[in-house]
């Protein structure tokens, strides 16, 4: 057994605004930088282990993780497959919770016009898990709510509404045991 642990991203300019991120390259608000560079702080005082960060590649991951790089001295690489869902449609409306959002969250076959379906993203995700857990090396993997809805359904059974519900708040830090 091993841990796997997932870091959303600081507060991004769209979380402010409480507008749908998804994979557009939003970045993060003064208050994001300042809760990443604590959230290395609280990694290295909490004497977690890892060999490597991997990030998404989108603005607000990828400063959010070099920012705990810098404090805990642990490498960072940029894993493409760990990038936003593509919420087409949705991009930049608002609110973020609005109950159409929200049931259009549990149509996994839907590409939201010229977005990225729910079975496309579990199918990246997984196939990353399956390649961390085959690894030897304890990774911190930092991206984004919409991708720790995928991790968490990867290590537990969801049903439907508990997986369009689940959320992560900003560089909360989570952990898995493969």
């Amino acid at each position: 057994m091993k841990e796997l642990y997932f870091v959303r991203h600081g507060e991004s300019l769209w979380n402010a605004e409480d507008k749908i991120c998804g994979a557009t390259d939003v970045p993060l608000t003064e208050k994001g930088h300042e809760q990443a560079v604590e959230t290395g702080r609280v990694i290295l005082a909490s004497g977690i282990h890892a060999d490597m960060i991997l990030y998404s590649p989108l603005k607000r991951a990828a400063d959010t993780a070099r920012h705990i790089a810098d404090i805990t001295g642990i490498q960072a690489k940029m894993e493409p497959r760990l990038i936003e869902q593509n919420f087409g449609i949705w991009e930049g409306t608002s609110p973020r919770k609005s109950e159409a959002f929200q049931r259009a969250k549990q149509n996994f076959i839907c590409s939201y016009g010229s977005g990225e379906s729910m079975f496309r993203v579990a199918q990246r995700i997984y196939d990353l898990l399956d390649d961390l857990k085959a690894d030897k090396n304890t990774y911190i993997l930092v991206a984004h709510n919409g991708v720790a809805r995928f991790i968490k359904s990867y290590f537990q059974d969801m049903n439907n509404t508990e997986f369009a519900a689940f959320g992560v708040k900003n560089c909360e830090v989570c952990s898995f045991t493969f």
